[in-house]
């Protein structure tokens, strides 16, 4: 009994002359012994009928429909008195937060400068309310601290998305007076 083995394909799949793998336990494998070991792997993710593969499709106009409607809602726009109030709780929550940590040492003022800045140019300019909230912002802020030299630049920013994620569209609505404040 020979065996091989697909780099991708970490489920077993037993047959009687090898011991193969599948990515998918349902996938069929193409992997054979051979001198170079090189592996194929067809994946079957949809049944096939009469050896055509058979595709999960809506009606044109079920997906037309959908995409007006998607289209029809328009995001408010940034409200710069509630990105001012915002950027401000913000900030004296990851200063709080980063200044029990050690890492930071001396550069926590810094470090919350870098993160606030960025948070704040967010809410002002594109932040419009709830479903509104990227990662973008977040992203910068470990990159920005860590181009400048400071310490924990992916620290900061996972402090700060678990803020944002908690807090900021709640505040939104709380500010608007609008939606479920979950």
């Amino acid at each position: 009994m020979t065996s091989t083995s697909c780099a991708a394909a970490p489920f077993p799949i037993s047959s009687s002359s090898s011991t193969q793998f599948s990515l998918f336990p349902s996938s069929r494998s193409l992997c054979s012994s051979t001198p170079n070991n090189k592996c194929k792997q067809r994946f079957s993710l949809f049944p096939s009928v009469n050896g055509r593969r058979k595709l999960a499709t809506l009606p044109f106009s079920s997906t037309k429909r959908f995409v007006i409607r998607a289209a029809e809602y328009k995001f408010p726009d940034p409200i710069p008195e509630f990105a001012d109030a915002e950027t401000e709780k913000f900030k004296s929550h990851l200063l709080n937060k980063l200044s029990k940590r050690d890492i930071y040492g001396d550069s926590v003022g810094e470090v919350v400068g870098v993160c606030t800045e960025i948070f704040g140019s967010f809410l002002h300019s594109e932040y419009g309310g709830p479903g509104t909230l990227l990662v973008n912002p977040f992203a910068d802020m470990a990159d920005a601290v860590s181009e400048r030299g400071l310490p924990g630049g992916p620290q900061a920013a996972r402090v700060a998305v678990k803020w944002a994620q908690n807090h900021v569209d709640k505040d939104w609505n709380e500010w608007t007076g609008g939606g479920d404040s979950n």
